[in-house]
Formats: structure tokens, C-alpha cells, sequence
């Protein structure tokens, strides 16, 4: 059971409720050269007017709100489920304005490290749901959009039985 705040509660239950959730994205890998890329799917402030940029300023996973703001996507987002006996997955579609975009994503060789948040818009240091150490799976690329595929990776994949410690295997342990 996944634990909410009042106001998240109160957002959920009400009929015409005013406030929004937000999902924050914090997209990492080590060949990324300024640092790890961070979205929001909220335009509620301006974060610079020349370019006009739109985002979210929140201190989620150490980023300073100042200088580290979640900069605005046009995005819809399928957020992982609850579910026990399934790996936490989701899709992210982003309108493809740019084909800088694309360009990047191609870019790398090795899948790059997604962490998903949900905050509510009125308190975007106060995290609702957060899903961490995903894994980017794919990248459909259209003219439109680009599809995220990002999940975990499954448990059920992990060898078992794990290997012994036999002395052939690990001579180091059997001095």
C-alpha cells in the first residue's frame, strides 16, 4: 500500500479539485556532459523568459532549485503499477519538437538510468510516488513523438542457484 499525503488524498477524493500532479524525471548516464537531464510535465512557472522556458523547481534528488530546475515537456506518462508479481514499468511519450532530441538518444550505446517521481504542483518537494534505477529500455522515434520504455530489471532473472564459492572459483577465499 503505498502511502499519500493529505493533500494528495484530498486532490484524489474531491470532484472539482484544482490541483495537478506532476511527474518529475531525472534522466542519467556517464555520457551525458552537463549532468543528468531533468523534465517536468508541469508549465506552471517561468524559469527564464529569453528562451521562454517553463518548469518546476524542486529539491527532489539533491537538485538545487535555483539552478537545477525540472524544465517543461509536452509529455504523457504510464507510471508503474503496484503490482507484486510484475516489474515496475512505464511509458513516457514526449512530443518531438526537436531533433536534437533525437540525436541524443541515439547517442548512447548503454541504456541510460531513469528515476520518476510524482509530486503534487502546489508541493514539488513533497514526493507522492518516486520510482528509482530504472532502466531505458527502448526509444520509438517518430515524427511526432518519441515512446519511452523504461522498467527494473526482473528478479526472476537473477541466477539461481548464485555460484559456489568453491576453491577453484574463489582461491582468494581459501588460503
Amino acid at each position: 500500500m503505498r502511502r499519500l499525503s493529505l493533500n494528495a488524498r484530498q486532490t484524489i477524493d474531491d470532484e472539482g479539485s484544482d490541483g495537478l500532479f506532476v511527474v518529475l524525471l531525472e534522466i542519467t548516464h556517464p555520457e551525458l556532459a552537463g549532468g543528468p537531464i531533468r523534465l517536468s510535465t508541469d508549465n506552471a512557472e517561468r524559469i527564464s523568459t529569453d528562451p521562454l522556458v517553463y518548469g518546476t523547481r524542486s529539491t527532489w534528488r539533491g537538485a538545487n532549485p535555483v539552478t537545477q530546475p525540472f524544465l517543461w515537456i509536452i509529455a504523457s506518462a504510464l507510471l508503474p503499477s503496484d503490482q507484486e508479481d510484475a516489474p515496475a514499468a512505464a511509458q513516457i511519450a514526449v512530443e518531438n519538437l526537436s531533433s536534437e532530441m533525437a540525436a541524443l538518444l541515439r547517442s548512447f550505446r548503454t541504456p541510460a538510468t531513469v528515476n520518476l517521481a510524482v509530486v503534487l504542483a502546489e508541493t514539488p518537494d513533497l514526493i507522492e510516488a518516486e520510482y528509482l534505477d530504472l532502466q531505458l529500455l527502448s526509444a520509438n522515434i517518430t515524427e511526432s513523438e518519441i515512446l519511452l520504455s523504461i522498467s527494473r530489471d526482473e528478479i526472476e532473472l537473477e541466477p539461481f542457484p548464485p555460484g559456489r564459492m568453491t576453491r577453484n572459483r574463489f582461491p582468494g577465499l581459501h588460503l
